[in-house]
């Protein structure tokens, strides 16, 4: 394994975000989009044509060669959900994710929201924030 493929691009998110289909989609992009833009100081860009993130880290894995920057936090509007990507993993964050609301959670640093409207926003906001405050802690 080599540099990670996943980078940083110079695309318009919001070119990226009005071309979201089908429309609930599109809005929900948009107003998670706004959640992360007041949880989190750094700039957004858009990684690998379907991925928001904010800010970004330079990680080396333990297992393997691999080695590459990727973002502090992040969301991806996907066909079946919206991912949100909480780096540290999310289930550090058990107490902010019991009054989250209806989602589905990976093992690692994925949080699986099929629809806006089912999560509270403002716990949401704040488990963003806590994660970045987490990564900037161990990555500087």
């Amino acid at each position: 394994m080599g540099a990670i493929k996943t980078k940083a691009t110079k695309l318009s998110i919001g070119d990226f975000l009005k071309s979201i289909e089908p429309e609930k989609k599109r809005t929900d992009s948009i107003a998670l989009k706004k959640v992360f833009d007041s949880a989190v100081q750094e700039k957004p860009a858009l990684w690998n044509n379907n991925m928001i993130g904010y800010g970004s880290f330079h990680y080396k894995s333990e297992r393997s060669t691999q080695e590459g920057d990727w973002p502090l936090t992040g969301f991806s509007p996907r066909a079946q959900n919206m991912t949100v990507y909480i780096m540290p993993g999310a289930k550090k964050y058990p107490e902010l994710l019991k009054n989250l609301g209806k989602f589905k959670i990976s093992g690692g640093s994925c949080i699986y929201i099929n629809n806006l409207d089912d999560v509270d926003l403002n716990v949401l906001k704040k488990l963003i924030a806590a994660s970045v405050k987490d990564m900037k802690k161990k990555y500087g």
